[in-house]
């Protein structure tokens, strides 16, 4: 990781949908703020809003369970534009954008902005801002597509796809902005616990991708039930030893919780403490 200055923000995009971007958002945010750092989180996807559903759900919970209450960051909704011309919705787009990320920054040590499954003008933006950006993928070809053509005959990359190129373009402007630098990791998610040649060899793509286009792999999270689960509670992995939670405890709960402290190890949060 480069030299830290805080705010730190953090971006999770894929321009894919179903790639568990929402997920990993919100682990990441837990998982900060049980370091005690100040968290602001930013939900750009204005029409599904899955991060706001998330945290409501966290609030709910805290209504109902007062004596084991869990931390909740300080949370923005970016409203849909409702400007008919496209110069006027990313106009409007922008200024509120600003305005929010601004307040954020005054509040917090730490901002993570969950992102829209698409390509977008916010999302764009969202990536330009970002020190870190986090892109979560399925374990599969079709979910590589969105980052590289994989040629079918030899499995070799043929070139970077549109959203390698969108965050290469991002890289650039936040550079010309303010001469800043953004850091590429990429998490496979989903995992299946089976050893497939297919599980093989997109990890071998992967690999091989992280060096043609500079990105840094991170340990991703395993295909588990438990993480669809905890949505409606507005839970995380790392709140159910503490938290009013019903069901047992299980060896498959044990092992996504080190799966997550090795997510949170391999992004160096222990940095972003320290320069606090």
């Amino acid at each position: 990781m480069k030299p830290i200055k805080l705010p730190y923000i953090f971006v999770i995009g894929n321009e894919k949908g179903g790639a568990g971007k929402t997920t990993c958002s919100m682990h990441l945010i837990a998982g900060l703020l049980a370091e005690d750092l100040k968290v602001a989180s930013l939900d750009i996807d204005c029409r599904q809003g899955s991060l706001t559903r998330y945290i409501e759900n966290r609030k709910a919970y805290n209504a109902k369970n007062p004596d084991k209450p869990v931390s909740v960051p300080h949370h923005f909704l970016l409203a849909e534009s409702k400007a008919t011309t496209i110069s006027e919705r990313e106009k409007e787009e922008l200024e509120q954008f600003e305005t929010i990320l601004k307040e954020a920054k005054d509040s917090a040590d730490v901002i993570v902005i969950d992102t829209p499954g698409s390509h977008s003008f916010l999302s764009k933006l969202a990536h330009s801002h970002a020190d870190t950006v986090i892109t979560p993928i399925n374990d599969s070809f079709l979910d590589i597509d969105v980052m590289a053509k994989v040629s079918a005959d030899d499995l070799s990359i043929v070139e970077p796809s549109i959203y390698s190129q969108m965050v290469w373009e991002q890289k650039m402007a936040r550079a010309k902005r303010d001469g800043g630098s953004i850091e590429w990791v990429v998490m496979r998610n989903r995992l299946s616990n089976i050893d497939a040649t297919n599980k093989r060899s997109v990890a071998a793509v992967i690999e091989k991708l992280a060096k043609r286009i500079s990105f840094r792999l991170a340990p991703g999270f395993s295909e588990r039930v438990i993480f669809r689960e905890l949505f409606l509670s507005g839970l995380t992995l790392l709140d159910l030893t503490k938290a009013n939670y019903e069901k047992s405890f299980s060896l498959s709960h044990v092992a996504a919780r080190q799966e997550l402290r090795e997510f949170l190890a391999c992004l160096e949060i222990d940095k972003i403490i320290s320069a606090r």
